[in-house]
């Protein structure tokens, strides 16, 4: 039988894997809606920021309770401060990952030039969960040569998602100045399409403050 003291850190991070499933399950909608070129799927995202917001501070009261009844070591005491941070950063990603598929859904009209937007957002929203994917993963791993693996490839699929981002962004411009009657329509695509790469990038904070917990050093800043 485990002690209540482990009994806490599974549950913290068995919590925190769940919340991201929830954000990586609702990118996946999004990415079958754009494949399929179908918005509508997209009513079936049922990401409720505020019920992850509610369960992240369950999370954290879990935490700091667990503090104060134990006196754990170094390195549990290392994964307490980085899940406190991780559950917020997990918040972050939510917010992104809904306020891109709720804003791309109304921006994306008929008008605009569709093949080209898709070019690139198909890719930079696969790789943006992709890299979610890797982090959340890592709450469940503990050795630590695996854990940097997967924190390298989360690193690769964020570099991805600023070069995919980038693409589209100049494309998006050049569609802008050819049409300028729809340039407000473009720039909230472009906006949108800016979630999906805080998406990756909290998901680096998030793999960085894993890695953190078990191998210990100093924090990176996100």
């Amino acid at each position: 039988m485990l002690k209540p003291y482990e009994e806490n850190i599974n549950k913290i991070k068995s919590e925190v894997y769940e919340i991201g499933q929830s954000v990586i399950q609702s990118n996946k909608i999004a990415l079958s809606a754009l494949k399929e070129n179908d918005m509508s799927m997209m009513k079936d995202i049922s990401l409720s920021i505020s019920k992850i917001s509610d369960k992240s501070n369950e999370i954290d009261n879990l935490i700091v309770k667990t503090l104060a009844l134990y006196s754990p070591e170094a390195k549990d005491l290392r994964l307490m401060v980085a899940y406190l941070k991780i559950t917020n950063e997990v918040v972050r990603v939510a917010a992104n990952a809904r306020l891109f598929s709720k804003q791309f859904k109304k921006s994306f009209t008929n008008d605009l030039n569709k093949k080209d937007i898709l070019e690139y957002t198909i890719p930079l929203l696969k790789s943006a969960n992709e890299a979610l994917i890797l982090a959340v993963e890592m709450t469940k791993i503990d050795d630590e040569a695996t854990l940097e693996q997967h924190y390298h490839k989360v690193c690769v699929e964020e570099d991805k998602t600023d070069d995919l981002y980038a693409m589209v962004s100049k494309n998006l411009l050049k569609l802008m100045t050819k049409k300028q009657e729809l340039s407000k329509d473009y720039f909230e695509i472009m906006s949108s399409l800016r979630r999906l790469e805080k998406v990756a990038d909290r998901a680096a904070s998030i793999a960085n403050l894993l890695l953190f917990a078990e191998v210990g050093g100093e924090l990176e800043q996100s």
